[in-house]
């Protein structure tokens, strides 16, 4: 765990968030060479990259704070901050300058921050928040620039996989997104005052945050290895053989959510529910749904748009169009 990647003139550089743009840097390139191959812009590409960076961090941020679980947290936090209260050890609240409450155990902090929700370089992203923001902000500016919408999408669910397999390796050096109690070869032990001791610590598995975490799966790490297999499997195999435009992005959308629909049964960080289910495994049953009704509707209309281009040129005593190349 490296929350810390390294200090740039004393700054501390945040891992996570340097991983986060490393991948979703290196999915912009690949889309943006992907599209010149393709005789599309890849200047609109280059754009859409780093104006879905932002739309996603704040869709991300946004959805943390009203499904998280914290809202109330970060209302008191301007309203009343006696209100809050954070279970960590006497000695580490006087060290952020909070105040101990003895009779409940827990750390109150003392000043007013109306402005916390929005510090999302402190940790707390939502990852379907952040693909709703940056997919309806998308959809909207390949409209404005006259960008095939369907070819766009697809390239962009190449990027999207490969993204979050380097931004899932932030969160294992982040120490966040940790797995539940877990004994076997694979498990992992984080420091002392990790997010998983904190978490076992209020759970009432450890004694005290300061120590070490029990092992706990490394379900950062398995969603990482299980998103650049999608990338791989979606940029190597799928697109150059796929039958429709949109059928990249169904596929990624599809694959993922069952991805991560079952790694959340062996989370134990802290995360809203929905109907029993999280937050993450709610919104991926609606996307399956989704992909479901979608699928089929984008293949008929392919089919339609094909048989109309043939229609056309028969009627104008043209060659019959050859099948468009794989792209």
């Amino acid at each position: 765990m490296h929350p810390t990647l390294v200090r740039v003139f004393d700054q501390p550089v945040p891992a996570y968030f340097t991983m986060l743009m490393v991948g979703f840097g290196l999915a912009t390139w690949l889309a943006a060479r992907l599209a010149g191959r393709m005789g599309l812009d890849r200047d609109t590409i280059i754009d859409l990259g780093l104006f879905s960076v932002l739309f996603g961090v704040a869709g991300g941020r946004l959805m943390h704070v009203f499904a998280d679980g914290y809202f109330w947290d970060y209302v008191h936090l301007c309203t009343d901050p006696s209100l809050v209260g954070w279970h960590i050890s006497a000695a580490q609240c006087g060290a952020i300058g909070g105040r101990w409450d003895a009779a409940a155990t827990v750390c109150r902090p003392i000043a007013r921050d109306c402005f916390a929700w929005a510090k999302f370089w402190n940790g707390g992203l939502t990852y379907y928040g952040g693909l709703l923001a940056a997919g309806a902000f998308g959809l909207w500016f390949l409209r404005r620039e006259r960008f095939p919408v369907l070819k766009g999408v697809d390239l962009v669910g190449m990027g999207i996989a490969l993204g979050l397999a380097f931004g899932r390796m932030g969160c294992f050096l982040a120490g966040c997104c940790f797995g539940s109690v877990s004994h076997g070869p694979l498990s992992f032990v984080f420091p002392p005052w990790s997010p998983a001791s904190e978490e076992q610590f209020r759970a009432g598995l450890l004694h005290d945050p300061g120590l070490a975490s029990l092992p706990v799966y490394p379900t950062q790490l398995a969603e990482s290895v299980g998103c650049a297999i999608i990338a791989a499997f979606l940029y190597l195999w799928l697109h150059p053989r796929k039958r429709f435009d949109g059928e990249v992005m169904l596929a990624f959308l599809g694959l993922y959510a069952a991805l991560r629909f079952v790694l959340e049964f062996f989370r134990a960080d802290a995360r809203g529910t929905i109907e029993g289910l999280s937050t993450s495994q709610f919104f991926g049953v609606v996307i399956v749904g989704f992909v479901v009704v979608a699928w089929p509707w984008l293949r008929r209309r392919a089919k339609r748009l094909a048989a109309a281009a043939a229609a056309r040129h028969a009627r104008d005593g043209l060659p019959e169009p050859p099948p468009a190349p794989a792209q």
